[in-house]
């Protein structure tokens, strides 16, 4: 009897190309090569399409499939015929197929390198995208069988299959006859069909984590019937923020003629719920995790936050329950946070979610905040949510995702949200590992280029439970490479948050020109230190003396800011003594008035035991009463922080993880027992929130001890407590203005005349077919560098004296004699290495010297090489790495720079203008610019070569390594003296392929 296996024609199964993927309206299916078994699952497809659709398919009336056409749409060579299929829950929802065809339009094999390609798609499916993630697929697969055009023929009312073709970004031709469209476009990715695809991948997952954060119902699932736990906290958690939505309590152990907890509707199960759910935030024991995930799916839940631990963090079996629970959540098209996380934020006032662990919702604002740990999640909201003791100021939160273990929603994700959201302005990011690298520093560059970016970077090692790409990049490149994308990279959450004000409040330097003003000589002095040592150009710090009135400040500010030789203004203010010091209120008011009137420069504030001045500065409508907000009864606004509706103020505990510094105050987070979640109270609108929103113009109806209302239009000033953290965040800043003004015209990779890359790519199949993966010889790397232009100077070996001799009349004097043995390889200070011998009689003696010293010829492995001119030696090297991807890296060769790791980093493809950067990264830069003296050698040469060097690796992904050491880069030309190229089969999906989510 033929079994299942048996009956697949040619190949067995492509288990690579199963993928998941997120759809244009943000739910998952996966995609999958149809199979033999499918035969009942595409018979039950194919019933649920409509008739129109089926005519549009197969051009006339087919209301069902006989039994040849599922045999013929399920028995696959997975070679030329080949289909593939996606899926939600298990069944089809959409199918593609392609099938190999020869010139004369007729069904043939390779070498014939054009297939016919036809689609169906369910009519409930239609319009989220799913023809189009199936043709990214169905296109990969067709590349990887040598499949280079796709025909397709489309009558002419079938307008959205026509769409998904012609939107693809392919180069195509459209043709008309019979009736009926023709359709035949190349495979191979173009500029547009990847700008295309990328979009596509914004918007899906945007999209999907926009489901997550803005859902219309909620239900708790894991609610205790008695006070107390995680579920019932996250329940009072929802409730006390206001959710705008319908919310909704579940525990299959509550009894049956429970109706309300804690106000709420009660079920048993999911499925008892009337109506839509668009999220589950579970909250139960890992154990019964799968029966809460299908019960959801069945119903249709949209997404999950899955706070419940026991998954990959408690080790192997745990991590096998997390694969597992991916897998179940994605089969229902459900996206999923955690496991072990600690929630999720929104502070829009059409939302306010808070399904947290946090018990106070945080004031809205316009920052961003995403971390991986529960701890450092507490503690981002709690350094945002403290008004002193620190960075002071009142920015508050749009959303918080903290991801847990990230097994399917990760930071990407969340960026690709971020990217488009108009309530964000500022990212804050702590990411103890980056999952993806490669996509990361992509999604990074695309969204610093929009708005910024913070990140704290976890030290390379993955915490339990996170899934990370291997990676042999160091931790300092994978830094360097996330600076290059426009990253603010940052040590420490002090720093983040310290940045993050400044860039959500002010706004970007033009330069680096610094001016510092004050009322303390020594604390203006200092601030001058740390913006020399930062690499800011301060001005002579202006002294208002400490009898300086908040006139004097005012004034002092506006004249700075004035002068076109400044770039941003650091005013530094210490405690005054006297009846004409200015009070806090006063200070800030004179401060943010001047700051007002040269709106384009940012300012910011060193103050010293100062907590009054940094509220008053602070002083944002997100706590101020609006007029709006009186009591009608009475007129007068409500005491801020107090709880509507419940008769109570609301608890005033410190938050988690935060201190109250000596001479500063805080309004921090409430603090209650788990089941007692205290009272939020009700935030204004977003817009109000916003700086530069109007605030309340009543000052005489302002609760006592409120400062006065800044005028319209103010704009918040942050405060520092100390001018280390001003500057840092400022040099921040700077940097990353810098940055931006850069990535606006990022240059070009230029086309060189002499490139063969036929030639090469010819060159490297031969070389493959001798095995996979090898480093090829000295003349073999010769020929594939000189198909680019990069010319290696020819080294002889020279096994004995005789055969040196004969080699150096070969090349020429002056001659170079080298030992090449591994140990002593580009070590010129070992003494492997004789320069400039003029003669045979110096080559002679130099070659006895060298075994004398180090042994036997064979040991040493000697060979001769005609002198180059004399320059600086440096090093280039480029590196397929696969988590990170291409990377070109430069330095300066030898032992010292090795030591100082003193390398500059480039992701391939590398423009012209990076090629320029990245020669001038390196600290030892000035060596090559007439540093001392010396006379500057040809850097643009170098650059020349570095860009030829990334055109080879970026061209051929089969050449995985090259090493060029050393270049000795003279006054004219650069010489290469050594080379070395790897190569090995390309990967069958690379970052040009179709969109996929990470394999579970």
């Amino acid at each position: 009897m033929q079994t299942s296996a048996d009956r697949q024609d040619r190949h067995q199964y492509p288990a690579h190309w199963e993928a998941d993927v997120v759809l244009r309206d943000g739910g998952t299916a996966r995609i999958r090569p149809i199979t033999v078994d499918d035969a009942d699952r595409l018979v039950s497809f194919y019933e649920q399409v409509s008739d129109e659709s089926k005519y549009y398919r197969f051009f006339a009336p087919y209301p069902r499939l006989s039994a040849k056409d599922v045999h013929r749409f399920t028995h696959h060579d997975f070679v030329d015929r080949v289909g593939l299929a996606a899926t939600v829950g298990g069944e089809f929802i959409a199918t593609v197929r392609y099938d190999r065809i020869g010139a004369d339009g007729m069904p043939a094999s390779a070498p014939a390198d054009e297939a016919e390609v036809a689609f169906l798609v369910q009519d409930a499916h239609q319009g989220r995208g799913v023809a189009s993630a199936l043709l990214e697929h169905i296109a990969a697969v067709a590349r990887e069988r040598g499949i280079r055009r796709f025909a397709a023929e489309v009558l002419p009312a079938n307008n959205k299959m026509i769409k998904v073709f012609t939107d693809a970004g392919y180069t195509q031709k459209r043709s008309f006859e019979d009736g009926v469209v023709r359709l035949e476009f190349g495979l191979e990715p173009t500029d547009r069909s990847v700008a295309v695809q990328r979009a596509r991948e914004q918007r899906a997952e945007g999209r999907s984590v926009r489901r997550l954060l803005a859902p219309g119902s909620v239900a708790v699932v894991g609610v205790g019937r008695a006070p107390g736990g995680v579920g019932r906290s996250i329940l009072g958690n929802i409730r006390d923020a206001g959710y705008a939505g319908r919310l909704h309590a579940v525990n299959k152990a509550f009894p049956e003629d429970l109706k309300e907890v804690d106000g709420v509707p009660a079920y048993r199960s999911v499925r008892d719920i009337d109506g839509h759910v668009d999220l589950a935030v579970v909250a139960v024991p890992a154990e019964l995790v799968p029966a809460v995930v299908a019960e959801c799916g069945e119903h249709g839940v949209q997404g999950l936050v899955v706070l419940s631990a026991g998954y990959a963090e408690s080790g192997p079996e745990g991590r096998e329950r997390q694969r597992a629970l991916v897998r179940a959540a994605r089969a229902y098209g459900m996206r999923t946070i955690g496991p072990n996380a600690f929630g999720i934020i929104n502070t829009a006032p059409d939302v306010r979610l808070n399904a947290s662990l946090a018990p106070e919702m945080p004031r809205p604002g316009r920052i961003g905040l995403f971390a991986q740990s529960g701890a450092i999640g507490i503690a981002l909201l709690s350094r945002l949510h403290r008004r002193g003791g620190g960075v002071t100021g009142v920015t508050g939160v749009s959303t918080f995702v903290s991801a847990g273990n990230r097994a399917d929603v990760s930071g990407n994700d969340v960026l690709q949200y971020w990217y488009d959201d108009p309530e964000t302005d500022v990212a804050l990011m702590y990411l103890e590992s980056i999952g993806n690298p490669r996509k990361f520093t992509r999604l990074a560059r695309r969204t610093a280029a929009a708005k910024p970016l913070v990140v704290v970077q976890g030290t390379g090692t993955a915490p339990p439970g996170h899934t990370v790409r291997a990676t042999r990049l160091p931790y300092a490149t994978v830094s360097a490479l996330l600076r290059q994308a426009g990253v603010i990279r940052v040590d420490t959450i002090t720093e983040l948050v310290d940045a993050g004000l400044l860039l959500a409040r002010q706004p970007l330097p033009a330069g680096p020109r610094v001016a510092i003003l004050g009322n303390s000589e020594s604390l203006g002095v200092l601030t001058y230190d740390r913006c020399v040592a930062e690499g800011l150009r301060p001005a002579r710090p202006v002294d208002l003396t400490t009898g300086a009135t908040a006139e004097d400040f005012h004034r002092a500010l506006a004249a700075a800011l004035a002068d076109d030789t400044n770039d941003a203004v650091v005013v530094t203010a210490i405690p005054a003594i006297g009846e004409a010091s200015p009070g806090d209120a006063e200070l800030a008011e004179a401060l943010r008035s001047a700051a007002a009137a040269v709106p384009g420069k940012p300012v910011l504030v060193v103050h010293v035991e100062l907590g009054g001045l940094a509220e008053a500065l602070s002083a944002a409508a997100s706590t101020a009463p609006r007029a709006s907000d009186r009591d009608p009864a009475t007129g007068t606004a409500p005491a801020t922080g107090t709880a509507p509706a419940t008769g109570t103020a609301p608890a005033t505990g410190t938050a988690p993880g935060t201190h109250t510094a000596p001479g500063t105050h805080a309004t921090p987070l409430t603090h209650t027992a788990p089941g007692t979640p205290g009272r939020a109270p009700v935030p204004p609108s977003r817009e109000d929130a916003r700086p530069g929103s109007r605030l309340s113009d009543a000052v005489s109806e302002r609760p006592p001890g409120a400062v006065p209302n800044p005028p319209e239009g103010p704009r918040l000033i942050p405060a520092y407590p100390a001018a280390e953290r001003a500057v840092r965040a400022l040099s921040e800043a700077v940097g990353y203005a810098r940055w931006r003004r850069e990535a606006a015209d990022p240059g070009k990779v230029p086309e060189y005349d002499d490139i063969d890359e036929r030639a090469a790519a010819r060159l490297i199949q031969g070389l493959l077919e001798r095995g996979e993966g090898l480093t090829i010889s000295a003349a073999e790397t010769c020929e594939l560098l000189g198909k680019y232009g990069i010319h290696v100077r020819r080294a002889l070996p020279a096994p004995t004296p005789g055969a040196a001799a004969e080699a150096a009349r070969a090349l020429g004097y002056p001659v170079a004699l080298k030992a090449t043995a591994p140990h002593l390889r580009h070590r010129a200070d070992l003494g492997g290495v004789r320069l400039d011998l003029a003669d045979e009689e110096q080559l002679l003696r130099a070659y006895a010297e060298l075994t004398e010293l180090f042994g036997r010829p064979e040991e040493l492995r000697p060979v001769v090489q005609s002198m180059a001119p004399r320059g600086v030696d440096t090093v280039v090297r480029a590196v397929i790495d696969p988590a990170a991807g291409a990377v070109l890296s430069f330095g300066l060769a030898g032992a010292a720079s090795q030591l100082l790791g003193d390398m500059a980093h480039r992701l391939i493809p590398v423009t012209d203008r990076e090629a320029t950067s990245l020669v001038r990264s390196i600290r030892t830069a000035p060596l090559l610019f007439g540093w001392r003296g010396s006379t500057p050698v040809d850097t643009p040469a170098l650059e020349e070569l570095l860009l030829r060097v990334s055109r080879l690796v970026d061209d051929h992904p089969e050449v995985v390594a090259v090493t060029l050491e050393p270049v000795v880069v003279a006054p004219h030309g650069v010489s290469v003296l050594g080379a070395t190229v790897r190569i090995a089969p390309p990967p069958v999906r690379d970052d040009l392929g179709p969109r996929t989510m990470p394999a579970y």
